[in-house]
């Protein structure tokens, strides 16, 4: 989406000791701080099928208790249903790394603008003395008619007290009435094309709301958190076939999560693949159809198998784990029995083998070069012929062939995009807070949202992250509450764990990062769309009009009116082609 050229700001709406004013998605509202919001003729410019937002902001003068307590928002307009959150505050302990960059919003602890938290009537509660938000966006603009909208919020007081008998003809006079303009294109926003997964923690749930794993309170959260995944953007997930050895001490172990039942009975294996079935009819049901196996062995290593739960003689025990070594006969045994079987029931539940990734280790260094690729070679011969992806950030594992489609960070990624590494994948986590863009609490939203125009500068297939909504500390010692503790226990800025958030009522809830990360997924599919009609060398011309040099992961705008003014260039384009 798209916003006009950045003029003085937009009119502003006062009375009574109150304020109001737009802002947009990328502008991030601190309740101490004066936002810059939205200026005059502004303009949104969305393909159909996309998520235009803005933020409503408001302030309270303070000392004024007789002051009405709420106000209503409604929206006119515009032929889609508004959807109304309010944004709050969210406490991080940890912001960010001592080595950073200047590029940050604050490095301080305190409290980040991140949840979003729904508001089914409308009704907000001005703070004193505090700016704060409402998110505001249109969820279902699929099938609304091509045009030009003037989109209208519309605010009323609610007056109580000794003024309730007057408090309707006072609310009427006293509403106030913003507006933005919002263009929808001719153009629907293509299939996604790009392969995004951020790991999804099934045990973190489970331990959250104190549930059995896989019991019918857990299916229903898991179904919630799904849902909100595919609406993101996510179309791969990690399926715990077994549970994913990641974000592990040596010797500890997290919260059986195991797809498969697995049985050894006269020194042979059986599985039930019933559970798996539902999880991928889950997916597939939201719109997720890519398949991610569990790493075969530990994590930054590869020494040790993962946690695997086998029954043997009525009794279920832990057969598998740090205790037994990678290079084990009886896993190897295991093994033998297990990938076919997996492989021809996914392959009976419909996904082909473009849509299954498998991975061998995270993360390896190239100190652990030696034991990743004596891990690889276990298995080589049983997923000869299917996909295999790691994260891993030296060159060196690909050059020697144990990687045939690396996952770099986008701090690392330069030696394989100058090399021509085909189907590249890139990441990105904690440990890239230098330069390069992130998510973090205390990281300008724009900072997330270029990520959409340099994936497609690279032309990169995937994108993987770590953290969908990982609710532990570092090495999963502990179970945290991600509404108090935003940083692992002090191990990763705030915002890099997790995405969503756990809902008291069992149902998740989204943040601004999570949407303006999706918003970065629209200016891609957009790009992509671009490409089909005037081809991708006009469509780099264009990325880099204005600017002084190529873009790498390193250097790029960092002003969001780049990216407004870049859909606006977008939106010109693709009218000019039809």
């Amino acid at each position: 989406m798209e916003m006009g050229k950045m003029q003085r700001r937009g009119k502003e709406q006062s009375v009574n000791g109150f304020e109001f004013f737009l802002a947009g998605s990328l502008e991030k509202i601190f309740p101490e701080r004066r936002p810059e919001g939205m200026r005059e003729g502004d303009r949104l410019c969305i393909l159909k099928g996309e998520i235009p937002a803005v933020q409503l902001v408001y302030w309270r003068k303070p000392g004024e208790e007789k002051l009405p307590g709420t106000w209503l928002c409604r929206v006119e307009g515009f032929a889609a249903k508004a959807r109304m959150r309010r944004v709050e505050l969210v406490p991080s302990a940890f912001p960010c790394y001592e080595g950073r960059d200047e590029n940050y919003l604050s490095t301080q602890p305190g409290l980040f603008p991140d949840l979003l938290e729904p508001v089914e009537d409308g009704r907000i509660r001005p703070l004193p003395g505090q700016f704060r938000s409402l998110w505001i966006d249109f969820p279902d603009t699929a099938e609304v008619e091509a045009g030009v909208y003037q989109v209208e919020i519309v605010l009323t007081p609610e007056w109580t007290g000794d003024l309730e008998e007057t408090s309707a003809k006072r609310a009427e006079e006293e509403a106030l009435r913003l507006h933005f303009w919002l263009e929808v294109s001719e153009e629907t926003l293509p299939e996604q094309t790009l392969i995004h997964t951020e790991w999804f923690h099934s045990d973190c749930l489970a331990d959250y709301y104190h549930v059995e794993p896989f019991g019918e309170r857990h299916w229903n959260v898991l179904e919630g958190q799904i849902r909100l995944a595919g609406e993101l953007g996510i179309n791969m997930l990690l399926a715990p076939v077994f549970t994913p050895p990641l974000d592990t001490r040596v010797g500890g172990e997290r919260t059986t999560v195991q797809l498969v039942d697995i049985v050894l009975e006269n020194g042979e294996y059986r599985f039930d693949f019933a559970r798996l079935e539902r999880w991928c009819s889950l997916c597939r049901k939201y719109g997720i159809s890519y398949l991610e196996i569990p790493h075969l062995f530990t994590q930054w290593g590869a020494k040790a198998t993962p946690k695997i739960c086998v029954a043997e003689n009525g009794i279920v025990k832990k057969k598998f784990g740090w205790h037994v070594p990678a290079d084990s006969p009886e896993y190897r045994r295991f093994l033998e029995a297990f990938l076919p079987a997996l492989q021809r029931e996914i392959e009976r539940l419909g996904y082909t083998r473009k849509q299954v990734y498998f991975h061998i280790s995270d993360e390896p260094s190239k100190e652990q070069l030696e034991s990743y690729s004596r891990a690889k070679k276990t298995v080589a011969d049983l997923l000869e012929g299917w996909q295999v992806i790691d994260a891993l950030s030296d060159f060196a594992f690909y050059q020697e062939g144990l990687v045939e489609h690396p996952v770099p960070s986008n701090d690392h990624i330069q030696p394989f995009a100058d090399h021509g590494v085909e189907d590249l994948w890139v990441y990105y986590c904690c440990g890239q807070g230098y330069e390069v863009p992130n998510r973090f609490f205390a990281m300008p939203s724009a900072r997330c949202r270029i990520m959409g125009v340099l994936l497609y500068l690279y032309d990169l297939k995937g994108f993987l992250h770590w953290g969908f909504n990982f609710y532990n500390s570092a090495l999963s010692v502990t179970h945290l509450d991600p509404y108090f503790d935003t940083h692992g226990g002090y191990a990763f800025p705030s915002g890099d764990p997790f995405l969503v958030y756990p809902g008291a009522d069992g149902k998740p809830r989204s943040s601004i990062r999570a949407q303006v990360q999706l918003e970065g997924l629209g200016d891609l599919r957009a790009l992509r769309l671009l490409e089909k009609k005037i081809g991708r060398e006009r469509v780099i011309e264009l990325i880099y009009e204005g600017q002084q040099h190529p873009f790498t992961f390193r250097k790029y705008p960092m002003q969001a009116s780049y990216l407004y003014e870049l859909r606006r260039k977008i939106a010109r384009a693709l009218k000019n082609e039809m």
